[in-house]
Order: structure tokens, then sequence, then C-alpha cells
């Protein structure tokens, strides 16, 4: 938690100069109530705070919301892509594998940031090697981007803040 604490608060100071990098994501990986969200949603007020655009896509509702509109999802991935910042929370909850369609455009949503270098916040309690087993393509791109700030807490359920 300290360490997720520490790398959270270094990303954001150092943000500005990271940006355009290759290396200028940040993911949290681990347990339920643990702070990932907490935390990044900290780093996105600060960012927002200095002007920078942060969109917000929480895995479950944003796919639930995509699907109930499928002519309107060209148009809200291209956000998704475009977005210079985005905070991707909760990724490939909710159900044991992502359908198809999430496979595929989340795919697009990654790849082009990837290639355009954009940075992404991500929350997630699947592992990168978890994250490849659906999509090694999507796993490796996280894992470079996000590679010098990544944190992984460890399943523990004195961790989950929720519980206490």
């Amino acid at each position: 938690m300290i360490k997720a604490h520490d790398l959270a608060f270094e990303y954001t100071k150092k943000f500005k100069e990271i940006r355009k990098d290759r290396q200028n994501s940040i993911c949290l990986l681990g347990q339920p109530g643990c702070g990932k969200t907490h935390l990044l949603m900290a780093v996105s007020n600060n960012l927002i705070q200095r002007g920078v655009e942060v969109i917000y896509f929480p895995w479950v509702e944003g796919w639930t919301e995509i699907s109930e509109d499928f002519k309107m999802m060209p148009e809200r991935v291209r956000r998704l892509e475009h977005a210079q910042v985005l905070f991707l929370d909760d990724v490939y909850k909710g159900r044991e594998e992502p359908t198809k369609t999430q496979r595929e455009q989340f795919f697009a949503i990654v790849n082009y940031r990837y290639m355009e270098k954009l940075p992404m916040l991500i929350s997630s309690e699947r592992t990168i090697s978890e994250m490849c087993q659906f999509d090694e393509a999507v796993g490796s791109r996280i894992n470079e981007m996000c590679r010098d700030y990544k944190a992984i807490i460890n399943r523990n359920m004195e961790l989950n803040l929720r519980l206490k």
C-alpha cells in the first residue's frame, strides 16, 4: 500500500516530464478494496487541476453503456483513444473472460494509445500475466507503458479497507 501511494505521488510529480514518453502510464493491480481506485482518482484530480483532460472509464459500467447503443460505439471508442489521459478502472472486472467485442475494442484503444504515446491510469484485480491470457498484445503494451509505474498489491484480506 505504501509503495502504491509513493508510486502514485511520484507519477503525479513527474507527469509533465514523462507524458510524451513510452513509459508514461501507471497501473495499480491487486485485490478489491485496497485503494487502487482511490489513489488513481487522486492522480486524476491532480492532473485535472493542472488543466489536463482525464476521461474516466469504469470497465463494467462503460462497456454496458457502449453495448446499449452499438451505433455509438465508434464515437465512444474514438473518445477513449484520443483522451489526453485515460483512466481505466477495474479492467477485466465482472466476467470470467471479456467478450469478443470488449477484447477487440480494448485492443483498439490500448494500441492507439500505445502508438501515440498517450498516458493511461489503470486499476485492475488482474495481473499483467492474466491480462495476457485474454490478449497478449494488450497485456504486453500495458506492461511496457506502465513499466516505471506499476504496483502489485498482494492478496491479503487485511488490506481490504472496506472490510475493516
